[in-house]
C-alpha cells in the first residue's frame, strides 16, 4: 500500500517510455520488503516520501526543494550537493536528501563486484536510488541524510579506493570516452589524459575557487561520444593531420552492394541500394570529395574531419596516422547566456606525456578567467564578453584562419595602434589631408 496518493505522477507511467516514477516505486517496495534484513540508516520510507513531495510539486506547480547551503565532507568543498525539502513534517524521509557525486572510472568500465559493493553501501546509508550517469559523467547517488555523509565518504575512500566527484564552482569530474581501449577510431588515449589531469588538478576539483563550474571532456575522435563540444568548457577532441586512407576495392564493394553501409546498422530496414553520390559525396560539408571512373577522391586540405564518410564506409575509409587532438573552448548548456558550442583554439597538438603543452593552455585560461570572470560566468561567456582575441592574448596562441567561425561576422583579430609601428598615425594623417583638399 503506497504511503502517499500520487495520481499526477501515476500519469507519467502511462506513456510509451520507461518512467522514473516506476523506478522509485520499485525501490520503495524493495526497501519495505528488506527492512528486516538491512539496518537502514535513513528512514525506510524515504522513496515513498520522495514520491509524495514530487506529487505536491505537481499540485502546487512550484518546487518544494530548497538549497541548504554548504554541506559536504571534511576537507572537500565539492562532491556533495546539499538538498532539503520545505515540508519536513509532512515528508520526514526527505527532510534531508543530499546527492553525492562519485568520480566514475575512466571510460565507465566497471566490475560487477564494484557495482554490488556500491549498491550495498547506498542501500544501507542512502535511498538506494542512483543515476548512472549524470551529465557530468559522475556516478550519482541520490538522497541521504547529513549524518551519513562522512560515513559514506570513509567507506568509499578506505574500502573501495574511490573518490568523490566535483560540484559547485570548481573543476567538475573529467569525463572521457572508451578511447583506445575499445574504439578503432580513437586518435589518442583518452583514459590516460583524463586520469592524468584528474590527478593533477585535485585541488581544483575538490576546493571550489572558480567563478563558476568548469568541465573537461575527452572525445577520442570527431564522432564525439561524450558530446564534449556541446558541454565542456575545454573539449579535447581527437583528430589527425595527414590524409584519410582509402581502400578503393572496398569502395567498389560498397557501391556494388557487397558491404552494407553504416556498418550494417540499417539492417532490417529497406533503404534501397547504396548511392555513394547521395549518401557520401553530396553530404560532405566542405565538398572536398568526388566519385568518378569508379574511384573516390578526397581533397584532404579542405577536409574538416567530420568523419561522416568514414562512418558510412568504415571498411573503405580509415583515419590518418599522424594523430593528436584539437582543443576547443567555451561549450556550455543554456543557464545564463544561452547554449554555446566550443570554439576551436588549438587546431592540433600531439598527446604526449607529461602533457605539459596541454596543461599550459589550461592554466593560462584559468588565470585569466579567475581574474576577469564574473560570479556564475562560464569561460565561454567571458570569451563572448571580452572577445576571442583576448583569449588568444592570454594563451599566447597566434591568430589562425581556423579561429574564424563565420567570415565577416566575428573577426578574431584587430590591429592595435602600438603594434603597427607608426603606420596607423601615417594613415590617419593622409586621410585628414585628403579630406582637407
Amino acid at each position: 500500500m503506497a504511503k502517499h496518493e500520487t495520481p499526477l505522477l501515476d500519469q507519467l507511467e502511462t506513456g510509451p517510455w520507461p518512467s522514473f516514477v516506476t523506478d522509485i516505486k520499485r525501490q520503495a517496495e524493495y526497501r519495505h520488503a528488506n527492512k528486516d534484513k538491512i539496518e537502514y540508516q535513513i528512514p525506510v520510507d524515504v522513496c515513498d516520501d520522495l514520491l509524495g513531495i514530487l506529487e505536491l510539486t505537481y499540485i502546487h506547480k512550484r518546487t518544494h526543494w530548497k538549497h541548504g547551503g554548504i554541506v559536504g565532507v571534511f576537507g572537500y568543498g565539492g562532491g556533495v550537493i546539499g538538498r532539503y525539502c520545505d515540508q519536513p513534517e509532512m515528508f520526514p524521509g526527505v527532510a534531508h536528501f543530499h546527492t553525492m557525486r562519485v568520480n566514475q572510472p575512466g571510460g565507465k568500465f566497471y566490475t560487477t563486484e564494484y557495482l554490488r559493493n556500491l549498491c550495498d553501501l547506498w542501500d544501507f546509508r542512502g535511498s538506494g536510488l542512483t543515476n548512472m550517469h549524470g551529465s557530468t559523467g559522475d556516478i550519482i547517488l541520490l538522497g541521504t541524510h547529513t549524518p551519513q555523509l562522512e560515513e559514506i565518504f570513509y567507506e568509499l575512500t578506505h574500502n573501495m579506493n574511490q573518490d568523490l566527484g566535483g560540484s559547485g564552482s570548481n573543476l567538475r569530474t573529467p569525463s572521457d570516452c572508451v578511447g583506445e581501449a575499445r574504439c578503432e577510431w580513437s586518435c589518442y588515449d583518452t583514459q590516460a589524459l583524463c586520469y592524468d589531469l584528474t590527478q593533477e588538478y585535485q585541488d581544483e576539483l575538490h576546493r571550489p575557487a572558480f567563478p563558476y563550474k568548469f568541465k573537461f571532456k575527452f572525445d577520442g575522435c570527431p564522432n564525439g561520444c561524450v558530446a564534449s563540444i556541446a558541454r565542456a568548457d575545454i573539449s579535447f577532441i581527437g583528430t589527425w593531420k595527414d590524409d584519410i586512407k582509402i581502400d578503393q576495392e572496398a569502395v567498389a564493394a560498397y557501391v556494388g552492394g557487397e558491404f552494407p553501409p553504416n556498418g550494417g546498422s540499417h539492417a532490417g530496414r529497406d533503404w534501397g541500394p547504396f548511392d555513394i553520390e547521395k549518401e557520401v559525396v553530396n553530404l560532405c560539408p566542405t565538398e572536398c570529395m568526388m566519385y568518378e571512373d569508379g574511384k573516390l577522391k578526397i581533397y584532404n586540405k579542405e577536409c574538416t574531419r567530420c568523419m561522416h564518410c568514414i562512418n558510412v564506409m568504415p571498411r573503405a575509409l580509415r583515419i590518418g596516422d599522424d594523430r593528436g587532438l584539437s582543443i576547443l573552448v567555451g561549450g556550455k548548456a543554456p543557464i545564463l547566456d544561452g547554449a554555446q558550442m566550443s570554439t576551436l583554439l588549438v587546431p592540433f597538438i600531439k598527446v604526449e606525456e607529461p602533457y605539459d603543452e596541454i596543461k599550459e593552455v589550461i592554466e593560462n585560461i584559468w588565470d585569466w578567467w579567475m581574474e576577469e570572470g564574473k560570479n556564475r560566468e562560464r569561460v565561454g561567456e567571458l570569451i563572448k564578453r571580452q572577445g576571442f582575441q583576448r583569449l588568444l592574448e592570454v594563451t599566447g596562441i597566434k591568430p589562425d584562419a581556423r579561429h574564424v567561425q563565420e567570415p565577416r561576422t566575428n573577426p578574431y583579430i584587430f590591429w592595435k595602434e602600438e603594434e603597427v609601428e607608426g603606420g596607423f598615425d601615417r594613415d590617419i594623417n593622409e586621410f585628414r589631408k585628403y579630406h582637407q583638399r
